[in-house]
C-alpha cells in the first residue's frame, strides 16, 4: 500500500504556482544609503574571506566524514554545520540582529519558511536557530565537493525540481522527522533571488507542513542579498537581520489549501522583509 506522501502534488511543484501576493519592484531593497564597497573591500573578500571560507569547508567537511559514518540521527553532522557557519559569520564581520524568535515555542516542530537571497543564508540560519533542524535543498547541490556529501549524509531533504517524484523518499523522511519533533527549514521561492526581491513561492513547498499539521513560521533574512548576491565572490561586510514572524497554523488544512497557505505565508514574509 502506497504512503500518502506518494501523492505529492508534483504538477504544482513543476509549475511553481505563484502566490497571489507579489512584492513591489525595488532595487537592492536593503542597501545602506551612502555605503560604498570599493577595491579595498574586494581585495579583503578575494584574498581573505573567500579563501578562509573554502578552507573551513574543506577541513570541517573532511573532519565530519568519520564522525558522520556512525551518526544515526544527524546530530554530529549538525554540529559540524553549525561550527562551519559560526566560523564564516565571525570571519565576514556581519553581525545578525535577531527579532521575534523569543516568541516562538522552539520545543515544538515547525516548518521555517525563509527567503533565499544569498549563498550565506544557510550559515545565518545555522548560527541563529538554536536547535537541530533539516534543510530542504535543490538536488544540484549534491554535485558540490564535500558539501554535497554532508548534505546527503546528514539527512537533509533533497528536492529534485525537474523530477519531483524522485524526491518521494527524502520527503517521507522529512515528514517522519517533523512528526517526531525535528523542525524543517525551507526556501519556498525554489532558488536564490537575482535582485533581492522576494519571488513567487512554490505552493508545493508547504506540502509537508500540511501533511504533518505543523505551523509554518516565516523568517525574513534581511541584508543577505546585499552581503553576497548571485554571480560574485565579493562579500560586502554589513549588519544583517533575521526577523521571525508569528506561526501560521495548518490545523485542519488539506492539500487543496496549498495555494492559499502559500499566499498567506508569502504575505507574512514580505511584511517582515520590507518593513523599515
Amino acid at each position: 500500500m502506497n504512503s500518502s506522501v506518494d501523492q505529492v502534488p508534483s504538477e504544482q511543484i513543476e509549475r511553481g504556482e505563484a502566490s497571489l501576493s507579489m512584492a513591489p519592484s525595488r532595487s537592492s531593497p536593503h542597501a545602506i544609503p551612502g555605503k560604498k564597497y570599493g577595491w579595498l573591500s574586494r581585495l579583503r573578500s578575494y584574498l581573505l574571506f573567500d579563501p578562509l571560507i573554502w578552507l573551513y569547508t574543506l577541513i570541517l567537511g573532511l573532519a565530519a566524514v568519520p564522525g558522520g559514518v556512525f551518526d544515526g540521527d544527524g546530530s554530529r553532522l549538525h554540529w559540524f554545520s553549525r561550527a562551519w557557519s559560526w566560523l564564516i559569520m565571525k570571519t565576514i564581520f556581519s553581525p545578525v540582529k535577531v527579532t521575534g524568535l523569543d516568541r516562538i515555542d522552539t520545543s515544538k516542530p515547525h516548518v521555517y519558511a525563509a527567503n533565499h537571497a544569498s549563498a550565506l543564508d544557510i550559515p545565518v540560519l545555522y548560527v541563529n536557530l538554536p536547535f537541530q533542524f533539516r534543510i530542504a535543498f535543490k538536488k544540484e547541490l549534491l554535485s558540490y565537493p564535500v558539501v554535497g556529501w554532508q548534505l546527503k549524509r546528514s539527512g537533509q531533504v533533497c528536492i529534485d525540481q525537474q523530477n519531483p517524484s524522485h524526491s518521494i523518499s527524502s520527503m517521507r523522511a522529512a515528514l517522519k522527522g517533523l512528526k517526531a519533533g525535528l523542525p524543517l527549514v525551507i526556501f519556498p521561492e525554489g532558488g536564490r533571488t537575482p535582485d533581492g526581491e522576494i519571488k513567487p513561492f512554490l505552493s508545493g513547498a508547504f506540502f509537508l507542513a500540511i501533511k504533518a499539521q505543523v505551523d509554518v513560521v516565516p523568517v525574513a533574512l534581511v541584508g543577505t542579498y546585499e552581503l553576497l548576491p548571485m554571480n560574485t565572490y565579493h562579500i560586502k561586510s554589513r549588519p544583517l537581520g533575521m526577523r521571525v514572524g508569528e506561526p501560521i497554523s495548518t490545523a485542519g488544512l488539506t492539500l487543496r489549501d496549498l495555494a492559499a497557505l502559500s499566499a498567506k505565508v508569502q504575505k507574512a514574509l514580505e511584511d517582515l522583509y520590507y518593513r523599515e
